[in-house]
């Protein structure tokens, strides 16, 4: 069996599909879909198709990183991501008084653990040779 190749370019292309999902669906502006579906004009049909929609890519996404990161590697990218925002508060160079920015700062750390997850299969089957196997039969 051939193991699939991860690239740069790869995970590239899957961290901003979770960036596009995480901060269009909530973000510090007024241009997001939580902004959108409290504030909207829009028919609710539309809101509610959309919402479905969010909710599918969020399935495909949280679904991927949990099979692949499980809960260990889940919580120790949440942990390393913690550790270095308190690092660039600690050095100064984020003041954790500037709630945006905190929160640009989260979101960001979320999409790239999503993205992570996305890719992390064909990583570690690339470097250690194990494949993962979904077995929902």
């Amino acid at each position: 069996m051939a193991i699939a190749k991860t690239t740069w370019r790869g995970f590239f292309w899957r961290w901003i599909a979770a960036v596009v999902l995480v901060l269009g669906t909530f973000n510090p502006t007024d241009m997001s879909f939580v902004t959108w579906l409290t504030h909207g004009d829009a028919a609710m049909s539309l809101k509610a198709l959309a919402a479905i929609v969010v909710v599918i890519l969020y399935a495909i996404f949280l679904r991927a990183t949990w099979y692949s990161l499980g809960i260990f590697g889940t919580l120790a990218l949440i942990a390393l991501f913690g550790a270095a925002i308190w690092v660039l508060a600690d050095f100064g160079l984020l003041d954790l008084a500037r709630g945006s920015a905190v929160t640009w700062i989260g979101l960001l750390a979320i999409a790239t653990i999503l993205a992570i997850g996305f890719t992390w299969s064909k990583t570690r089957a690339r470097l250690t040779g194990q494949v993962d196997v979904d077995s929902d039969e």
